[in-house]
């Protein structure tokens, strides 16, 4: 590990360019050890309020700030951070016990992802109108121009601390924006850590701020502030829902929940599917908004899949998020497993069957295969965001499509056949913001749009669809006459 992670450090809010003292700090504890890790500043409703005067005092420079210079910063940014790697990636198995090699996949994405943002920030552009397709528009010329929408409060989730983080800060610097970030208590430290990069890469004052803290504190207060013009948010539904009902005329792009579904025909090779899913259920421990967490598997290959689901799980290795042969490690709290376990319980309680896993060790749920579990079980119905994987049989892929949509959620779903009518009838009928077919629904890459309907949320992310969730259109007519 990097000598500089190995011993406790001390972290301030990034106010206007400037790291400041708070006036409280909480301690910050590793997930797998339960060691102090850091301690973190606990912002104040008047510091918060610092935080927003430095990004309505940054705008103006931001959003003068020609496309080149944007994408020049972001561009930089992408090259301090492959420089520094390594260390990124030690700060999110450690923070997050997010085992070393997945964390360096995160990391891989997030510059990746910053790359998309510099490209984007040289492809905002608007459209002419031709106004005398309408009566009374001749002899005019219109035109279409996007703008910045001003200042944005970026309230990003645990599981992914710098990935997701990019998702909305790099979209926001593409397009002139201004942005206060407010990491996830438990997963601050990746989110200073771009913020010094930033701070290198030539970002002016006041154009990212950083608060940490209670979000009944800091987030209430981005929320109803008039002078934010807009809310990203990703977490938990009922998070979401308050943060709409509170955040007045502002926009608000959502990310919530998911219990996300692959449906598997009978024609399907299920050795070539079988690592792919085991991977799909438990990477991270199962805390991704688009982890497998039902499957729904033809009679006909069903306990073929069962069976083999259950010896390729067996294989996953268990421990120290630091070693680099680590594949699931502890859940970010014990109140997480906790709540995971009391759902399995439930489950078998009402007549489910764990046919793997179950069992904890310190924060450390393993990997739990769960069948025949009945669909308004928690397990099922609700996001587990655990290693937990529910399998059940089913006589056709129509039948799985209706379990499917039988869900509060709508993020993504897969379905794997060798039929293409099949394929499409799927891709027509599953209610869902993305359908990946022959695949699971944990595929993402960074610039495509990634949202859901129903309580999955509402907007688009993606680089390109972010960018236009964070400007606004503006008309332009010119008459000639």
């Amino acid at each position: 590990m990097t000598e500089s992670l190995t011993s406790i450090i001390k972290k301030h809010l990034l106010i206007n360019g400037e790291w400041v003292e708070a006036g409280e700090y909480g301690s910050l504890h590793s997930p797998y050890s339960g060691d102090m890790i850091a301690e973190i500043p606990l912002a104040t409703a008047a510091e918060t309020e610092l935080a927003i005067e430095a990004a309505i005092d940054a705008q103006k420079t931001m959003s003068k700030m020609p496309a080149h210079r944007r994408a020049e910063i972001l561009e930089n940014l992408v090259l301090l951070l492959q420089d520094r790697a390594e260390e990124a990636a030690e700060i999110i198995a450690m923070e997050a016990a997010k085992p070393i090699a997945t964390a360096r996949g995160e990391v891989s994405r997030t510059i990746e992802t910053y790359k998309f943002a510099a490209e984007e920030a040289k492809r905002i552009h608007g459209e002419t109108l031709p106004l005398d397709a309408a009566r009374g528009g001749e002899n005019r010329l219109a035109y279409t121009v996007r703008e910045p929408i001003g200042v944005i409060a970026a309230i990003t989730p645990f599981n992914f601390p710098m990935n997701l983080v990019a998702h909305k800060v790099g979209p926001a610097i593409a397009s002139g924006n201004t942005i206060i970030l407010k990491p996830a208590t438990q997963t601050p430290l990746s989110s200073f850590f771009i913020a010094e990069l930033l701070l290198e890469a030539g970002l002016p004052a006041g154009a990212l701020n950083v608060v940490t803290g209670s979000g009944r504190v800091t987030g209430d207060k981005l929320v109803t502030d008039d002078r934010v013009s807009m809310i990203t948010f990703t977490g938990s539904p009922a998070v979401g829902i308050g943060i709409r009902s509170r955040a007045g005329l502002k926009r608000v792009t959502l990310e919530l929940g998911s219990n996300a579904a692959v449906i598997v025909d009978k024609d399907v090779d299920i050795d070539k599917i079988i690592p792919r899913c085991v991977t799909s259920a438990f990477a991270f421990q199962g805390q991704v908004c688009i982890a497998l967490q039902r499957a729904y598997v033809h009679e006909d290959v069903y306990d073929e899949f069962v069976s083999k689901l259950i010896n390729e799980t067996k294989k996953l290795t268990i421990g120290d998020p630091l070693d680099e042969k680590t594949d699931v490690s502890a859940l970010i709290s014990s109140g997480d497993v906790e709540r995971a376990q009391s759902w399995i319980k439930e489950a078998e309680s009402q007549g489910a069957k764990v046919v793997a896993g179950g069992n904890t060790e310190g924060n450390v749920l393993y990997p739990t295969i769960i069948c025949d579990a009945d669909s308004t079980m928690k397990v099922s119905c609700n996001e587990v965001f655990a290693p937990i994987i529910v399998l059940n049989k089913v006589t056709d892929v129509d039948e799985a499509v209706e379990l499917v949509n039988d869900s509060r959620y709508g993020l993504q779903a897969g379905i794997y056949t060798n039929d293409i009518t099949t394929a499409l009838n799927a891709a027509e009928n599953l209610y869902v913001g993305g359908v990946m077919i022959n695949d699971t629904p944990t595929f993402r890459v960074d610039n495509m749009p990634y949202g859901g309907v129903k309580e999955s949320g509402t907007g688009r992310e993606g680089l390109k669809y972010a960018v236009e969730e964070m400007t606004e259109m503006k008309l332009v007519v010119w008459n000639r006459n």
